[in-house]
């Protein structure tokens, strides 16, 4: 029986998201979660005609969309406790 190798490569680009998404600033973050929100309801739609695919990528542009909002969260935080 043959085994399969699981793919290394997911941890790495999931922190260099998050990385880059951290130097960002709040301006930048919200125009970014407004991007991916209008992506995500391409894709909705796209789903609904039948036309999309990869049915996965919905579920990768929601969790973006929820990264970029915690990190665009705990960034107003850190304003809000330095005030």
């Amino acid at each position: 029986m043959a085994t399969r190798k699981k793919k290394e490569t997911a941890a790495p680009s999931k922190v260099t998201r998050a990385a880059t998404r951290r130097t960002k600033d709040v301006a930048g973050l919200q125009a970014e979660i407004k991007d991916l929100q209008k992506a995500h309801f391409g894709l909705r739609m796209q789903k609904a005609t039948q036309q999309l695919s990869n049915t996965s990528t919905l579920r990768v542009t929601r969790r973006d969309i929820a990264r970029a909002k915690t990190i665009l969260a705990q960034k107003q935080q850190e304003t809000q406790a330095a005030k």
